[in-house]
């Protein structure tokens, strides 16, 4: 008898836990329904900050492209004379190192002093089109956290709002219900300004490698025009 009493027991108690561990359970989209409208404003902000990593780190990588030989063959040709052989490839090389140096031999007959502000002028360019969507992409990192901040704030308001109407009859369930709406803001605003703090921080990382292989690039082509005995100085 004691035994049948206890695998009763046993059942009971499965049987109440069942539901309770049912009623805890939650999936990630009815969290993000939960935190209202402003989690439709950071999953828009996501696949942006996404787009724009994606596309920018694409352009990036191809940009840090170069063959080792280039500028070796580049010098060859300066320093041989065969001006147009070396704007030649320049042509075939689409990196923004072989445009800097297409815009200093197109100059070539100018002063050094010119030459290097075409170039650098050039550089400068190349430069700005690889960081263009990046202050957007550091906006989302920066805005995303503070626009949960505001949903867990506009939702704390409305736990403690329904707690005044309720007079006499405040039930814990109306706070805890409230809170938990406003921190899945929180959580959705955090998750999205992480990503896009690490994926700016990456390609402006990915961007000082490709200016600095531009600036060595510009050095050697400097050195090349400054040992060729028909170079202009500026007096």
């Amino acid at each position: 008898m004691l035994l049948t009493f206890l695998q009763t027991s046993s059942q009971a108690l499965e049987t109440a836990v069942a539901p309770v561990q049912e009623e805890l359970s939650f999936s990630l989209i009815d969290m993000a329904v939960k935190g209202g409208w402003l989690m439709i404003v950071l999953a828009i902000l996501s696949i942006v900050a996404i787009y724009i990593f994606g596309e920018r780190w694409s352009a990036i990588r191809k940009a840090g492209k170069t063959n080792k030989n280039f500028m070796k063959d580049v010098n060859d040709y300066i320093l041989d004379g065969k001006n147009k052989s070396a704007l030649s490839l320049c042509h075939k090389t689409d990196t923004p190192v072989a445009r800097m140096i297409e815009k200093g031999i197109e100059r070539i007959d100018k002063p050094l002093t010119d030459i290097q502000a075409a170039v650098e002028n050039i550089g400068n360019l190349e430069v700005a089109k690889l960081e263009r969507g990046l202050p957007f992409l550091a906006t989302i990192a920066g805005g995303a956290p503070m626009i949960g901040f505001l949903g867990t704030v506009m939702g704390m308001v409305q736990a403690f709002f329904n707690m005044s109407n309720a007079g006499n009859n405040i039930d814990i369930t109306l706070l805890s219900g409230g809170i938990y709406t406003a921190m899945v803001t929180t959580v959705g605003g955090l998750i999205v300004g992480i990503m896009a703090y690490f994926g700016y921080n990456y390609l402006t990382s990915r961007i000082s490698d490709v200016v600095f292989k531009m600036e060595n690039s510009t050095i050697e082509f400097m050195d090349t025009l400054q040992s060729r005995p028909s170079v202009k100085t500026q007096e």
